[in-house]
């Protein structure tokens, strides 16, 4: 159950290796987190993940589990709940893709939509249920800025963040009153490997200080999270932009 603060004693890691979820579970340990499931494509990085998890003091296992095999998530994660009851789900995995390429190679921005949307939705459908039947529990979904307006940069990306955004919203509706709640997290340009090599875009952030902000909004029960905050002032202001202002605009 969780502490009084909200704060999780157990965590699962949909995403085991993603920065943010890293730094995230290290935050939760050092504050009241016991035990920590790490699902992922099973890789050394996992491994060694968990081993420095270990090192600080949490109870640390590792499942195998691929975002792209919906038809495989119910059995794997029934699996982990089985075990015994989760007080946070960290929904975290996700690709960026390369915009210029991936418009050209379709393939390869299908691959983007299946991890960030099909994939979210079946394992986010898949821990909402879990949670609702054990009756608490909350869904922490890693959505981003990029989903808020498309941008000719990136919108391949964006627009499944987007479908991910509205998802996460609407289970958060489904799951009121059942002690289930999901939070919304939407961070900026995040300086991590994926964005390695990509100009930051102003107001950048970092994986602790998201981290941070998830442990803040999980103290206040928050639906919707943005780092920085100041980024929910700028797309409300950006959402009104007229469409021919907004394509001169240098984002």
């Amino acid at each position: 159950m969780k502490d009084a603060f909200g704060l999780p004693q157990s965590l699962l890691v949909l995403g085991g290796t993603s920065e943010i979820a890293l730094a995230t579970a290290r935050r939760l340990i050092a504050r009241r987190t016991r035990t920590v499931w790490l699902a992922g494509r099973p890789s050394t990085a996992m491994e060694s993940a968990a081993a420095h998890l270990r090192a600080l003091g949490a109870d640390v296992h590792t499942v195998a589990f691929d975002a792209l095999d919906p038809e495989s998530h119910e059995t794997v994660l029934d699996k982990v709940f089985a075990e015994g009851e989760i007080d946070m789900v960290l929904l975290a995995f996700g690709i960026l893709g390369d915009q210029a390429h991936d418009e050209r190679e379709p393939v390869n921005a299908v691959r983007v939509a299946r991890t960030n949307y099909i994939g979210a939705v079946s394992a986010g459908l898949v821990s909402a249920r879990a949670l609702q039947t054990q009756g608490h529990g909350t869904l922490v979904v890693l959505s981003s800025v990029a989903g808020e307006r498309a941008r000719r940069s990136d919108f391949i990306y964006g627009s499944s963040k987007a479908g991910l955004d509205v998802f996460a919203q609407g289970l958060g509706d489904a799951l009121y009153g059942t002690g289930a709640h999901v939070m919304v997290v939407r961070p900026g340009f995040v300086h991590s490997r994926m964005t390695a090599g990509r100009e930051a875009t102003p107001l950048s952030t970092t994986p602790e200080a998201v981290a941070t902000a998830i442990e803040l909004g999980l103290r206040r029960g928050s639906e919707t999270v943005w780092v920085p905050g100041l980024l929910r002032v700028l797309m409300s202001a950006l959402r009104h932009v007229p469409r021919a202002v907004f394509r001169r605009l240098p984002i």
